[in-house]
Order: structure tokens, then sequence, then C-alpha cells
């Protein structure tokens, strides 16, 4: 894995990408709903690559081509 596709998460970061509040994405995790790593400290983290397949974006995107016709 390469440094990009193993970057973790915070709770704040993944509601920002869905739109929701922080503790929606805790009580997501804690139902299953999204798997989460617990840092030493007991916080926790989500896989960016998971977070943004679920969302349908690439978490890597390829260099734009304007292709626009």
């Amino acid at each position: 894995m390469d440094g990009q596709s193993d970057r973790l998460l915070t709770p704040g970061e993944v509601a920002a990408l869905f739109r929701v509040d922080p503790k929606t994405v805790t009580r997501w995790a804690a139902s299953g709903r999204i798997s989460s790593i617990r840092t030493p400290g007991g916080h926790r983290r989500y896989r960016e690559v998971e977070i943004r397949a679920l969302l349908g974006i690439d978490a890597d995107p390829a260099p734009a081509s304007d292709q626009a016709g």
C-alpha cells in the first residue's frame, strides 16, 4: 500500500465527506455499518480508501485529462 491508500481519517473528516455530524459516524462504526480502527488512545479512525469507496470517490484519482469537446 502506498501512503495515500492507507491514510486514516478522523470522525470529523468522515462526517464532512458524508455531510453528517461526527457522532453519526461514530454510531455507524459502533453498529458495524463502517469499519474503524482504534488508536492507542482509544480514538476511532477510518480508512480513507474504504470511506471514499462508499462515497464512490476514487481515493487516488488519475491525472485529469481535458477531453471536453
